[in-house]
């Protein structure tokens, strides 16, 4: 059997109105990531592969895990958000959400998307394309891939094993936390999802306080 395992970038510069302010890990976001890092080592967890995003967000989260040397691949990337809801907010008069509004946001953005109606800088179809391509590459029998990415591309993975339409892809987005773990195992036949959203290096109660979404 092969695992592919899945880690969201640490948290961001949340409080930034663009792609550009938002991609830098915070201090908190560093922590989450070395944790994350100490945690897998303790754990004996090795890899044969590690992959990260090119984005700075991803980098860092790399860097603070303890992986410097990890092979950047674009196609880890994160969709363009702010510009899709600048894009819907344009095309359809959806404004900008607010952090507690994203529930209903997102669905919006991810349909007016998935039916051409908006684009940012790739049409939804490139993006599953590159995210189904790297997956496909990675689903290796007897082989363990580490790879540094973001909720959308995460989501993006789910909707390609569940066959998930883009409202249920929204809200699987959704509660994916910042350093969350996500497992798939490879067989001859196939992948599967073996686990969704974890963070074991959070659990404890004095780090309550890190299990962030944003």
């Amino acid at each position: 059997m092969g695992i592919i395992t899945l880690v969201r970038h640490g948290q961001a510069n949340s409080a930034a109105q663009d792609e550009a302010g938002y991609d830098r890990l915070s201090d908190l976001g560093r922590q989450q990531a070395a944790w994350l890092g100490e945690w897998l080592r303790a754990q004996g967890e090795r890899f044969d592969t590690v992959l990260s995003g090119s984005l700075t967000r991803h980098r860092q989260t790399a860097t603070a895990m303890g992986h410097e040397a990890a092979k950047i691949d674009p196609r880890l990337n994160e969709m363009d958000y702010f510009n899709l809801g600048r894009a819907l907010e344009n095309v359809h008069g959806v404004p900008m959400p607010g952090p507690e509004d994203f529930a209903t946001h997102a669905p919006q953005v991810m349909e007016a998307w998935h039916r051409a109606e908006i684009m940012g800088n790739e049409t939804f179809a490139a993006f599953e394309a590159r995210v189904t391509s790297v997956l496909q590459e990675a689903a290796t029998p007897g082989r363990h891939v580490l790879c540094i990415t973001s909720g959308g591309v995460i989501a993006m993975v789910v909707r390609h094993l569940l066959d998930l339409d883009p409202r249920r892809m929204a809200m699987v987005t959704l509660p994916i936390l910042n350093t969350s773990v996500h497992r798939i195992h490879v067989f001859d036949h196939g992948t599967i999802l073996a686990g969704f959203n974890a963070t074991p290096h959070l659990d404890r109660e004095d780090r309550s306080h890190a299990r962030t979404h944003f």
